[in-house]
């Protein structure tokens, strides 16, 4: 005989969906946050949710989200993790299902809704936080590092052409550390995930740097390979 679990009258159990949204730029690695409108925490910085509706998917609700704020499609974006601590609301018993988004901060500069007064914040510096979402945030960062580290997701936070030492200090942000330059470049140009262009940054210097692309097929084919990034085991330490 089978049995279902009924709450009791008048209790009722919320879903909610709270997005991680990083991005970068050549100060380093940001997430994206809004300013709550209501109590409680009204006026804190928080991460941008909702409620999940009753006819949509997680993994819907996590992209109207991202729609509502940035008007973003396909991006990089993936469940990270459920936190179901019986408190962390404190006006009702709400579960919150975190997932994170990888964005280059320069295609999305001028699409970011400022009905919710959203701000790049840098995630070493962030302000205090509503609920649990500091939690929140480390969590996805150590998380960050650990995907990073065995696969080509930095990518997804370039714009569509950059040069090596970009790209490096991309990998010095997600890890917070310095990786040593010259193996940086040899493990990362013997990847096959670069194409290199006949183009130029000179604005360090009058030599120049060349230009690289993402090789959006080898990307692809190759995205669940080893990259190896791992400067030491703590670094990418996420459980």
């Amino acid at each position: 005989m089978s049995e279902t679990y009924r709450y009791p009258h008048g209790d009722r159990l919320l879903v909610a969906i709270d997005c991680i949204i990083f991005g970068y730029d050549e100060t380093g690695l940001k997430v994206l946050l809004v300013k709550r409108h209501i109590e409680p925490g009204k006026g804190q910085w928080a991460l941008m949710g909702g409620l999940l509706n009753a006819q949509e998917t997680l993994d819907e609700a996590a992209r109207r989200i991202l729609i509502i704020l940035t008007g973003m499609h396909d991006v990089y974006l993936e469940e990270l993790k459920v936190f179901s601590e019986v408190d962390r609301d404190p006006v009702e018993r709400t579960i919150s299902v975190t997932y994170f988004a990888l964005i280059n901060i320069h295609n999305y500069e001028h699409q970011i809704s400022t009905d919710y007064e959203a701000r790049w914040f840098s995630i070493s510096h962030l302000p205090e936080l509503l609920f649990d979402h500091a939690h929140m945030i480390t969590y996805a960062k150590n998380k960050l590092k650990y995907k990073a580290a065995l696969h080509p997701i930095g990518f997804e936070l370039l714009p569509e052409k950059f040069t090596l030492t970009q790209l490096r200090n991309l990998y010095d942000s997600i890890f917070e550390t310095e990786l040593d330059k010259g193996n940086f470049r040899r493990m990362i140009l013997a990847s096959g995930l670069l194409i290199q262009l006949w183009e130029k940054d000179k604005s360090a210097s009058k030599k120049g740097a060349y230009f690289y692309q993402l090789d959006e097929k080898k990307y692809k084919e190759k995205f669940n390979s080893f990259l190896n990034l791992t400067p030491n085991s703590k670094t990418i330490s996420w459980q």
